[in-house]
């Protein structure tokens, strides 16, 4: 039988959604990727968290964990305009932008904008290399 605790954990719980998406090859979450989520789920308390992992799509070794997108939806986010948005995200990665993490494309957005667009964007291919070896000046 379940405690009223734990029960009341549950409930609670059961009104916020977070979705992992993992594309770095092999299927599983890496340290990187776990420690984005925890960080965000703790700053901004998402109702929805989307986090894909987008390395596997650009020059980066299988398994790398570099180019990230993610999509936070969050009553935090009320009132802020865009910039405000993503500078909360990235206060709450600091150490992540600072090391490992390359790229990371954010969608930072009310529950009323996410229930009128509720998707993750998808990137662009990547094109690879610098510009010289793609042969533009």
């Amino acid at each position: 039988m379940l405690s009223g605790q734990l029960i009341e954990r549950l409930s609670s719980m059961a009104g916020r959604v977070c979705v992992a998406r993992s594309n770095a090859g092999s299927g599983t979450i890496g340290p990187v990727e776990a420690a984005i989520r925890t960080k965000l789920e703790q700053a901004l308390n998402p109702e929805i968290l989307e986090l894909r992992n987008e390395s596997g799509g650009h020059a980066v070794p299988p398994g790398s964990e570099t180019h990230f997108r993610v999509a936070v939806v969050s009553s935090r986010f009320e009132g802020l305009s865009s910039l405000q948005r993503h500078r909360l995200v990235h206060a709450a990665l600091s150490e992540e932008l600072a090391g490992p993490v390359h790229a990371l494309a954010i969608q930072a957005r009310t529950p009323d904008q996410w229930r009128e667009n509720p998707q993750l964007d998808t990137s662009p291919p990547c094109l690879g290399g610098s510009k010289k070896t793609r042969g533009t000046p």
